[in-house]
């Protein structure tokens, strides 16, 4: 009984941010290297959306970075892919994880400048995301990128700032990591990100 509602009130405060993120579909993020413009898409996928705009109002995300970057040259995994990926690193999340909301469920698909969450297991996505370089069907759901078959949870996708997207991804990144999967995708000097607002 107290755990369920220990997970009720944990809920609650998500439940007002899905209701709240139906009003702001549009965020501003400054980063180190120009603004980055992405539109959410809270009617498709609800529970991501406000999560991210929890992470944008509380200003858990300023200060992070963009601190990986992924192309078929250094890609570890398999079929490769295309993305940048950015958020608090190593720090401890400020907020729980939250439930996945595959590509089948929402509809949505990993197109060119698409943002989602970056996940091990599914259900744990909590501040760490990627944009994409390219359509990067592998990482919808039923593919065979995730060895579950879930995908990872679209939830917007860049509309300004490409540009700024594919200077993070060419950024040098031969970064010392004991992580094999990692390896030559850490940047060197990883893009702070600055700040970010609701348009």
């Amino acid at each position: 009984m107290k755990r369920f509602v220990l997970v009720l009130l944990l809920l609650l405060p998500l439940v007002a941010y899905t209701e709240k993120s139906s009003q702001s579909a549009r965020v501003a993020m400054q980063t180190a290297l120009g603004t980055i413009e992405v539109e959410l898409y809270p009617e498709k996928a609800p529970v991501t959306v406000a999560n991210f705009l929890q992470l944008v109002d509380g200003g858990y995300l300023e200060g992070g970075a963009f601190y990986r970057t992924v192309s078929p040259d250094n890609d570890n995994g398999s079929p490769p892919i295309a993305v940048v990926q950015g958020g608090i690193g190593d720090a401890e999340s400020p907020l729980p994880p939250i439930a996945h909301e595959s590509t089948a469920a929402t509809g949505l698909q990993h197109l060119d400048g698409s943002i989602s969450m970056a996940r091990g297991a599914v259900g744990t996505a909590s501040t760490e995301f990627f944009i994409c370089i390219g359509d990067q069907p592998a990482l919808d759901s039923g593919a065979t990128r995730n060895p579950d078959g879930e995908g990872f949870a679209a939830f917007g996708r860049v509309v300004s700032g490409m540009d700024v997207v594919h200077a993070i991804h060419q950024a040098p990144a031969d970064a010392p990591t004991e992580i094999a999967y990692f390896q030559n995708q850490l940047i060197n000097e990883p893009v702070t990100i600055i700040s970010l607002r609701r348009l």
